[in-house]
C-alpha cells in the first residue's frame, strides 16, 4: 500500500534538515538517511544524516546560548513551554498521523502519545517558577547557610524510536524549565516527530541555540565527540541497557551528570483473590500498549497456580480478537513492529520457548506480506530456561508462568537484572503492601496496567538505570546545588 496524498502532505510539512543555532541546514556533504514506513517497508522521505562536525557545531551553539538562557526569566521559560503545549494539542491529528507513519502504532495510540507528550510541557511550565533554594541558621549560630539551584548546563539528549515524541518532551521540558541548553539526537528510525516538535518550539518563542537537533544514521560515531567534549555537562539517554553501559563508560571521562532510562523485564503478578476480568484488562494495557514495544511492557505474567490456566485462556481470547493492520486504517489495534530486525528477535524468542516446551495458545508467528507484523501471542507452560524469561521481548508476546506462594511470586518477579516497573493485582490490601515493598523496581502499577504520568517520577533501579523523569523530581536532574557559607 502506497502512502496517500494526505499522508504525504503531513510528511512534507516537516523540515528535514538539522537545527543548529536557530538555522535549519543540511548535513555535511549533503548526506541523508531514509525514513521507512514499517507497515509497508516503503521509504517515506529522507532526512539529514549528521556527521561528527555537525554535532560539534550543535554543541557550539548550545554552549554559546547557555549563559543568556540561564538568566532568562523563569516565568517566560514556563510560558514558552505552555505555548508549545497548546500548539501540540491543537495539532494532535497531524502529529499523530506523522507518528503512525514513521513508527507504525495505530492512530488512536499515537493520539494518546501526543497527549502524554504535551503533558510534560504543561507540567514543567508550572515547575519553572518553583526552583527554590534555602536560607538557614548554622547549627552553631555563628553564620548562615545559603543554597541555590542553578542549571547544569549544556545537555546531550538521546531518545529511542518507540515513543518518538514523549521521550523527547520529558527531557526537553525540564531542561527548558531549568535553564539548560540542549543537543537532541532522536532515533534514526523515527526522526520526524522530533523535527516537528522542534518547529513547534521555534514557533513558541524558544530562543536560537537553546534546542539544537541532530539526526544521524550513526549515533555512536556522531555523538562520541560531544560526550568527550569538556563543555558538555549532562547526558540523558533512553534506550537499551547494553547501549547505556557503553555511554556511561564514555561519559566517565568528563564525569558527566547522567540520567539513564534503560531496559525492562516487567513482571505482572496476579494473586488468587484478584478480579481476573479486571486483571485481563490491565494485562492487555500493560502488554499491548505500543504493540508491546515499551520498556514498561509486561514481559512476564506470574499467576497464582489455581487461576493461571483460566487467566491464560482469557488473555488468549482477548489477544486473538485484536485487529492487525496499518496504523492509519480504521479499527486497527495492532500495527507493525519497527523493523525486520526487531520482528526477527521477537520470533526467535518465541520459538526458543516453544522448542523448550512452551505451548502457544494463540499467535506465535509472523504475518505474511509487506510490513513487519507479528501476531499477538500468548504462551503457556513456559519453562524457566526459556530465553524470554530474562530478555526483554519488545513485542506482542505474553508468556504465562504460575506460582505457589506470595514469597515465590516476589522472588520470581525480582529474578532479573532489571528493575523498571512491576504490576500487581490483588484485592488483599495487606498482601498488596507487602508485595509492593518487596519488589525491586522503581515503579509499581497496583491494580492498574499503566504507570506513566507526567506528574510522577518515571525511572528504575538495578540495570534499568537511574534518575527520574517527570514529577517534582524531574527538574532536579537538570539542576546543580550551590552552597554558600555566610559569615555574619
Amino acid at each position: 500500500m502506497s502512502i496517500s496524498t494526505g499522508e504525504q502532505a503531513v510528511v512534507e510539512g516537516v523540515k528535514k534538515q538539522l537545527l543548529v543555532g536557530g538555522e535549519w541546514r543540511d548535513a555535511s556533504g549533503g548526506r541523508t538517511i531514509p525514513v521507512e514506513d514499517p507497515s509497508t517497508g516503503e521509504t517515506l522521505c529522507e532526512v539529514a544524516d549528521a556527521q561528527p562536525e555537525d554535532a560539534l557545531a550543535a554543541l557550539d551553539a548550545a554552549v554559546e546560548a547557555q549563559a543568556d538562557w540561564s538568566k532568562h526569566p523563569p516565568r517566560e521559560r514556563g510560558e514558552i513551554l505552555r505555548r508549545a503545549y497548546e500548539k501540540i494539542v491543537e495539532r494532535t491529528d497531524e502529529l499523530a498521523l506523522l507518528m503512525t507513519l514513521e513508527m507504525g502504532k495505530p492512530l488512536a495510540e499515537s493520539k494518546g502519545e501526543i497527549a502524554y507528550a504535551a503533558e510534560f510541557f504543561r507540567w514543567f511550565s508550572e515547575e519553572a517558577v518553583r526552583i527554590e533554594g534555602r536560607y538557614a541558621v548554622a547549627p552553631n549560630g555563628a553564620g548562615r547557610l545559603l543554597t541555590m539551584k542553578q542549571p547544569v548546563g549544556p545537555c546531550l539528549m538521546i531518545t529511542p524510536w518507540n515513543f518518538p515524541m514523549a521521550m523527547g518532551t520529558r527531557k526537553i521540558g525540564p531542561a527548558v524549565a531549568a535553564g539548560c541548553t540542549m543537543v537532541m539526537k532522536p532515533a534514526r528510525q523515527t526522526p520526524l516527530s522530533m523535527l516537528a516538535l522542534a518547529g513547534i518550539l521555534e514557533e513558541a518563542g524558544l530562543p536560537e541555540g537553546v534546542l539544537n537537533l541532530v539526526t544521524s544514521s550513526s549515533s555512536g560515531s556522531t555523538m562520541s565527540p560531544l560526550i568527550s567534549d569538556r563543555r558538555l555537562r549532562k547526558l540523558t539517554f533512553t534506550g537499551s541497557t547494553e547501549v547505556g553501559r557503553k555511554l556511561m563508560e564514555q561519559a566517565s571521562g568528563n564525569v558527566l551528570r547522567l540520567s539513564m532510562e534503560l531496559g525492562g523485564n516487567a513482571p505482572f503478578l496476579i494473586f488468587e483473590d484478584a478480579d481476573l476480568d479486571d486483571a485481563v484488562v490491565g494485562a492487555m494495557v500493560a502488554k499491548m500498549r505500543n504493540i508491546g514495544e515499551a520498556c514498561t511492557a509486561a514481559n512476564r505474567f506470574h499467576v497464582a497456580g489455581p487461576v493461571a490456566e483460566q487467566f491464560a485462556e482469557k488473555l488468549a481470547e482477548k489477544m486473538s480478537a485484536l485487529k492487525i493492520g496499518r496504523g492509519t486504517e480504521e479499527g486497527t489495534q495492532v500495527g507493525p513492529l519497527i523493523d525486520d530486525e526487531q520482528r526477527s528477535k521477537v520470533d526467535e524468542l518465541v520459538h526458543d520457548a516453544l522448542g523448550k516446551g512452551a505451548k502457544a495458545l494463540v499467535g506465535a508467528e509472523k504475518v505474511e506480506g509487506s510490513g513487519y507484523f507479528y501476531r499477538p501471542t500468548v504462551l503457556g507452560d513456559v519453562p524457566e530456561e526459556a530465553d524470554l524469561r530474562q530478555e526483554e521481548i519488545f513485542g506482542p508476546v505474553a508468556p504465562v508462568y504460575s506460582f505457589g506462594s506470595e514469597e515465590e511470586a516476589i522472588a520470581a518477579a525480582n529474578d532479573t537484572e532489571y528493575g523498571l516497573v512491576a504490576y500487581v493485582y490483588t484485592r488483599d490490601l495487606k498482601c498488596a503492601l507487602r508485595v509492593v515493598e518487596g519488589l525491586e523496581t522503581g515503579m509499581v502499577g497496583l491494580n492498574q496496567g499503566i504507570v506513566s504520568n507526567a506528574s510522577a517520577p518515571f525511572g528504575g533501579v538495578k540495570h534499568s538505570g537511574f534518575g527520574r523523569e517527570g514529577g517534582h523530581e524531574g527538574i532536579e536532574e537538570y539542576l546543580e546545588t550551590k552552597y554558600v557559607a555566610v559569615n555574619l
